[in-house]
């Protein structure tokens, strides 16, 4: 029997006016500040100055934007481009390594890294000898700790069992595979097609090559999607046993990124559909055993995701929910975001002028924001609703030295929040209700006094 076929599952009838009311649009707060308040004010001498105030005897993390992909998913919100020469990936990997030199003459000495995450795009577009390239360039440059956690994000269409041999070599921990649907109708509608096989064969290569943690990305709200669909999908997903699973809502802003327009408007499931595929998956997953962590992630019981929930060690970054507990991540290549005890960073978005700085011997940043007091004490708020549904905000108080009445503005925003059933409240301890869980996003706003400008260029938050 499948896993859904074992559920008394009936979709719930929604109250269409909480999702009226709390339905708008707000940032997914994968940081706080969001990116939305980056500007030039942060560029390469400010980010120089921050990297020479870095402890070499405190572990950091590592990012790689790896921006390519053999095919334009319609639905991506990511920077990226169609590439399939491999000799421009591979010039790509050697600039990738005069940034890290960069680095190295900035910083402070030989800095531990305990994560490394390759991000995209289709970072297994490298092939086996840019691959070990980068991680020789990396490897050069930081301490690399033996119990790193590297992960990599994976196209399975386009995985090879050589590439993954590879990546196994080099110490990579987790794979992320997107799937996104299974549904060749949702497929064609969204222009990625691939089979259960590929992705079944795909992690078979993963569990062979002794990959220890397999990740699988879904998405819900995607053209022509159902409830039915959905479960089907999951139905088959969950025959492969992956150790986490994300579920991102698709985000539809095509005045953002134009390919979205491809995607036609009226195809999209509406807001009370998306909830509702949301909830029939979420039952799905913790019916098959899994966790529920943050907003959109699942995990295995025994999963360090899980672990974390359990003892409030959880944390939010730009790559999603993780358990790595560094306060810096040092980002490079197009695109890159990093965050340092600072503030936050942003490389030139273009690969041309990614490329123009480095031409001219400059860290290739183009914007960033500095924290004040303020932000890292709202930051600390935020990070705990998105990660433990719930806020001590006494305790925040006290952890900042921030005086409690600077919240009576949100305090008062909250009671809606109290009487709509979507939180409950003790004193300054704040709780998320399961009702008021898809709309967590809503509530972190209240406490976001940047969000006043152009909510247009956010997601739903539903």
């Amino acid at each position: 029997m499948t896993p859904s076929a074992t559920l008394n599952h009936s979709v719930h009838d929604h109250d269409r006016e909480l999702l009226a009311k709390y339905d708008g649009r707000a940032p997914r707060y994968t940081s706080y500040p969001t990116a939305a308040q980056f500007s030039a004010a942060v560029g390469p001498e400010v980010y120089a100055g921050w990297l020479s105030d870095l402890s070499t005897r405190d572990a950091i993390s590592l990012y790689a934007h790896i921006p390519f992909c053999q095919r334009l998913c319609w639905f991506c919100g990511c920077n990226t481009r169609v590439v399939r020469k491999a000799d421009l990936i591979s010039r790509y990997v050697q600039r990738l390594g005069e940034e890290l030199a960069m680095l190295e003459r900035a910083v402070p000495g030989r800095i531990p890294v305990a994560a490394i995450h390759l991000g995209g795009g289709s970072p297994n577009l490298l092939s086996p000898e840019d691959m070990a390239a980068l991680f020789l360039d990396i490897r050069r440059v930081f301490a690399v700790q033996p119990e790193a956690e590297i992960s990599v994000e994976a196209d399975p269409v386009f995985l090879s069992a050589r590439w993954v041999r590879a990546a196994a070599e080099h110490g990579v921990t987790r794979v992320s595979l997107g799937v996104q649907d299974l549904d060749p109708m949702v497929q064609r509608a969204v222009n990625r097609a691939e089979s259960y096989d590929q992705v079944a064969q795909a992690v078979g290569w993963l569990r062979a090559a002794g990959i220890p943690s397999i990740n699988l990305d879904l998405m819900y709200g995607l053209p022509h999607q159902t409830v039915r669909g959905v479960r089907a999908t999951l139905d088959r997903i969950l025959q492969l046993r992956p150790d986490r699973i994300a579920l991102f809502g698709y985000a539809h802003v095509p005045w953002m990124k134009p390919h979205q327009s491809l995607i036609r408007a009226e195809d999209l499931p509406s807001a009370a559909e998306r909830l509702d595929q949301a909830s029939a998956a979420a039952d799905t997953l913790v019916a098959a055993g899994y966790e529920r962590v943050g907003l959109d992630h699942f995990a295995r019981a025994d999963d360090p995701l899980a672990r974390a929930r359990h003892s409030r060690r959880l944390h939010r970054n730009f790559q999603g929910y993780t358990t790595d507990t560094s306060p810096t991540l040092i980002a490079i290549g197009a695109s890159g975001i990093g965050r340092l005890p600072q503030g936050y960073v942003q490389n030139q978005t273009t690969e041309i002028a990614w490329l123009a700085a480095l031409d001219r011997g400059e860290l290739p940043v183009a914007r960033g924001v500095a924290l004040t007091d303020e932000d890292r004490f709202r930051a600390d708020i935020i990070e705990s609703l998105m990660c433990h549904m719930g806020v001590d905000l006494a305790a925040a108080c006290a952890r900042h030295d921030w005086p409690g009445s600077a919240l009576s503005g949100e305090q008062e925003a909250m009671r809606e929040f109290e009487r709509d059933g979507l939180i409950t409240r003790s004193g300054d301890i704040v709780h998320v209700t399961e009702r008021g869980r898809p709309f967590v996003r809503a509530l972190c706003a209240v406490f976001d006094t940047y969000l006043t400008g152009s909510p247009a260029r956010h997601s739903h938050v539903v």
